[in-house]
């Protein structure tokens, strides 16, 4: 695992909450933390290499935006091709996020996981199937299940 000195927690630290809602992010981020921009970014880019950190983009508000209907699609498919599969329907432009999960017979037989997100619960009914057609035939049963209240993600946090 790699090690993070001071600077590299400090830049973590200033981070992990989004980047500086400003035109350059890493000049601001520099001038907070002391640093040149270029080494902002040497080091960011070093921190995802290496997997201190995972990903960094962007998590935009789907409220906001319109899209108030926000649904999970659960499938049953067969476990020897679950990673294909599951490759396939997270390329499609509807999914936001796709994983795999363990099945809890008898009650939940579903081990494919993928969100859409819509303007409205037609709309990601439509996704559903649009989803259901790239599986085809090796959807055993499938739901979908429907956001009913906003809840706050955060990952990991550290204190400064």
């Amino acid at each position: 695992m790699e090690v993070i000195d001071s600077i590299d927690r400090a830049l973590i630290v200033a981070t992990q909450g989004g980047l500086p809602l400003v035109s350059r992010p890493y000049d601001a981020l520099g001038e907070t933390l002391g640093l040149p921009a270029s080494e902002v970014q040497a080091r960011m880019a070093r921190l995802l290499e290496t997997g201190v950190i995972r990903r960094m983009g962007a998590v935009p508000n789907h409220y906001a935006l319109g899209y108030v209907a926000n649904g999970m699609t659960v499938w049953d498919v067969d476990d020897a091709q679950i990673d294909a599969l599951g490759e396939a329907v997270g390329q499609m432009a509807c999914v936001t996020h796709c994983y795999k999960r363990p099945r809890h017979m008898p009650d939940w037989p579903y081990n494919l996981f993928a969100m859409v997100h819509g303007h409205d619960r037609a709309e990601v009914l439509a996704q559903a199937e649009q989803i259901a057609e790239r599986l085809g035939a090796a959807v055993r049963a499938r739901d979908v299940l429907f956001s009913s209240k906003i809840l706050k993600k955060t990952g990991l946090r550290l204190v400064g």
